[in-house]
Order: structure tokens, then sequence, then C-alpha cells
């Protein structure tokens, strides 16, 4: 008999068969029991309102433990004020209606089931301003005494008040805030997953090879109410970056300090060369290239200018005055024919007071008295020989008596002679001394030059001196702080 059976499938027709096949296999599908994971969420999901705050209480409110683990710092725009941070979101809550005994379904304890279908509670940053590059992750764990787990990754853009005056040695404080949009805390209460100082010295996922370095998170809860009787609660993340400043003060701290010092240095020029003028005509041209270049990487807001700013300006501003000073040394030291001899009470201010101040030593002050042309004698010409008689007038020379055995006088014509070429060498005596009085008077106004050139420069090394150590001082406390 049994041998039949395939003697008859052979020869009853092909559709026939498959079809025999179809209704054996849904009879073995009715005879299988269904996977247990399914059983477990057509019995979870059956008769559930994801609307409804999942409690049995009403009066019971659904505490949401969040936690936050910060991955990596993608942008911060001063600007703008706008912080873009990546973030690990890890959130869980108790649902009363999500629960299961796991040895009616296979010993399961953990459950994953599409977040659209239960309820999720709306929590969200209040900082929020644009809706970052997040991926979606569409499952949560459930697991069997009701407790769901919601993790997934955010990149966060939001709002934070940047201050950049410590730039670039500064510090930011940005803020997460999570609270529920609608809820208040007699619905949704928020307490953190985590103990809070595990929270803060958590770096274990940080990408800390970009421009910031991260601090640490600080977590604060607080309950805050708009109306009188709405209150609502809140869980604040901190988070506070450094950014690293080798970068700024290797391209921008440096070649300032180096044009300084080349200013600084110009001042050992000669103060009558034309040379320092000129040289330092060409930092201030340096300097100015230098802050175009730097202008667009350094940091702007509408509220406030970063203290390297500052710096920059007020070492242009040094710049300038110390061209202004050099332009007055050289107006002061400059050679002119016409210039007039230094005035009694500057000669005793500079010369005597402000270089025994500035420890120059004796400054020598004592001038030559002009000389005047001195006409001859004729007494003294009487002495040298009859030569200088020519220079008194020939009227007295021909009233003078002759004595008797002197020598018969010269004729008119070589007397002539002669006083034209004295008169001649008294000319010239009298221009030599002039440029002697003229040199000296130049040698006074010199002197006078290289004392206050003195001056100057040590007040501007004072003042570039103090300025500096205030930066750097402030600077290295910002830095270690």
């Amino acid at each position: 008999m049994l041998l039949w059976v395939p003697l008859l499938a052979l020869l009853l027709p092909k559709p026939l068969a498959q079809g025999g096949a179809r209704r054996r296999e849904a009879v073995q599908a009715r005879n299988t029991p269904q996977p247990s994971l399914q059983r477990l969420a057509a019995h979870l999901l059956a008769h559930y309102e994801k609307g409804v705050r999942p409690v049995r209480d009403w009066r019971k409110p659904t505490t949401v433990s969040i936690d936050v683990i910060v991955y990596a710092i993608l942008n911060v725009d001063e600007k703008n004020q706008v912080l873009t941070t990546y973030i690990w979101y890890r959130q869980f809550w108790t649902d009363e209606f999500l629960q299961w005994n796991p040895e009616d379904f296979d010993n399961i304890t953990r459950l994953s089931i599409p977040t659209e279908s239960i309820w999720v509670p709306d929590i969200l940053i209040n900082e929020f301003v644009d809706v970052g590059k997040s991926p979606e992750i569409p499952y949560v764990y459930v697991r069997h005494h009701g407790e769901v787990q919601n993790y997934k990754p955010l990149q966060v853009v939001t709002a934070c008040s940047l201050d950049i005056y410590n730039f670039p040695f500064d510090v930011q404080n940005c803020t997460l805030t999570f609270t529920s949009w609608l809820h208040t805390i007699q619905d949704i209460n928020i307490s953190l997953w985590r103990p809070p100082e595990k929270v803060e010295s958590d770096k274990s996922i940080f990408m800390n090879q970009g421009e910031w370095e991260l601090l640490g998170v600080l977590p604060q809860f607080q309950e805050f109410s708009i109306e009188s009787s709405s209150c609502y609660a809140e869980m604040k993340f901190h988070v506070v970056i450094r950014r690293r400043p080798l970068f700024y003060a290797v391209s921008l701290l440096l070649p300032s300090i180096f044009l300084m010092v080349m200013d600084i240095v110009g001042f050992y020029l000669p103060p009558d060369s034309g040379e320092r003028v000129s040289f330092k005509i060409t930092l201030l041209l340096g300097y100015s290239v230098f802050l175009i270049i730097v202008s667009d990487t350094l940091p702007a807001t509408a509220i406030g200018t970063p203290l390297i700013g500052v710096y920059f300006v007020v070492c242009m501003a040094l710049l300038v005055i110390s061209l202004a000073e050099t332009i007055l040394i050289v107006r002061l030291v400059h050679k002119q024919d016409l210039q007039k001899p230094v005035p009694a009470w500057l000669r005793y201010l500079v010369l005597d007071r402000i270089a025994l101040l500035l420890c120059l030593g004796e400054q020598p002050t004592v001038r030559n008295p002009p000389a005047t042309p001195q006409v001859p004698k004729i007494e003294d010409c009487r002495d040298l020989g009859n030569h200088c008689c020519p220079l008194v007038a020939p009227q007295n020379l021909e009233k003078t008596p002759r004595a008797r055995g002197s020598p018969v006088p010269p004729p008119r014509e070589a007397s002539l002679a002669v006083r034209g070429l004295l008169q001649e060498l008294a000319a010239i005596r009298h221009f030599l001394e002039k440029r002697e009085e003229s040199r000296e008077v130049a040698r006074d106004w010199l002197r006078v030059g290289s004392v206050l050139d003195r001056l100057l420069f040590r007040i501007y090394l004072l003042a570039v001196l103090a300025y500096s150590v205030t930066l750097v001082t402030l600077w290295s406390i910002w830095q270690y702080s």
C-alpha cells in the first residue's frame, strides 16, 4: 500500500502536487509555535497607547534619567555666538505598560522595539538654534521590568555666550539645558543617570586633537517656573572647553614681538643721521601689513574686542610715538646756518639736570666767545714796520711829520695794495669765526638732542616693558587658571 503513494505522485499532474505541498507547509506552520521575540512584541504592543504617559496612577511623575558624554567639539563660531558639538546622549525611564515575565517568553529580558511605537518624553535642549546632521536611531531597548533605554548620538548646534576677551588663552563655558518642553515637574521629573563626579571627569571618548580641549562637563539640576502654578525640571550640563594657544602665539605674538624689538634696536642709530627716520617708517609700514594679514584670524564680535587686538593697536601706537620722537630729535640736531643758539634755560635743564639724572656724565657746555675782527693799531704797525701803516688813512699819513733819518715811505699805489690785502685777510678771519660759531651752536644742539634722545628712549623702553609684563602676567593667569 505504501508503495502506491510515490507512484500516484508521479502519475498525478504537477500543479496538483504543488498545491498539496503548500497545504502541508501551512499545516506545519500552524502546528509550529511563533518565535518568542514576535510573541513578546505582539503582547506588549497589542493594547499599547503611545499618546498617554505610561503610568497607572496619574499622580505619579515619570522620572527620566539622562546622561551626556561629549565626543567632539566641531566648531566655535565667535561672531554668531554658536557652539557645535557632537555628543552621546542617553536617557531611560520606566514604562509601566511594557513589563513582562521572562519565563513566559523564553527567558527574554530585553527587547528592541521601534521608537515610534511607544511613548517618548519630549525632552529637548533649550539652546538649540539649528538642526544638526544627527543620525536617526529608530529603536529603543526595553527591559522586562519596564525600563526603556534610548541611546542616540546628537550633533548639537546651540547658542552660547562666548567671551573672547582672553583670546587666545580663553576658556569657554557653554550650557546644554535638557528640559521637557510641555510637561511640568508633576508629570516629568529629570534626574542624572550617573554620579556627577563621573560625568565631570569622563573624557574617555573625547577626540582631543583639535583646537579645543575639554576640561570637564559639570551637571546641575534646578527647577524653574514660568507661571506661579507651573514648575519645570531641567538638567544643565556646563561644557567647559579651553583653546590651545600655541598656533596663535607663534603666528600672531612672535612676529609682533620681533617688530617691536627691532624698533627698540633702531634707537641705537645716530640721531643726526636720516637713516633712523626711514628705518622706523619701514617698520611702521611692515606692522600695518602684518595687521591686515592677521585681521581675518582674530575673532570678532559686536560686543567686544579680544585683548590681543588691543595689544596690536597699542604696539602700533608705540611705533607711531617712536617715529614722532625720532622726527623731533632729528629736527633738533639738524644743522642749519641760521640756527639760533641753545637757550640758557634749556642748556641748564637738559645738559646739567637731565644729563646728571641719566648718569651720562658731565656734558661740555663752555663755548668760545665769538671773536670780533680787530683793526691793528698804529703803534702795533709801527712795531711791525711800515707795512701796516697803510691801514691809517692816507690823509693821516700825509699829515704825520716824517722824522729825521726815517726811511722814505713807499709809493701810494703799494700802500693801497697792502691795505686791500689786509681787508681780505680780515674778511676771511671773520668768515672762519662765524663758521666756527655756527658749528659750536650745532654741537650744542647735538648734545641737547642726544640727551633728550636718551631720556625719551628710556621712557619708551619702560613703557614697552611694563606693557609686555602686564600682558604676559594676565595671559599666564588665564592659561593656568
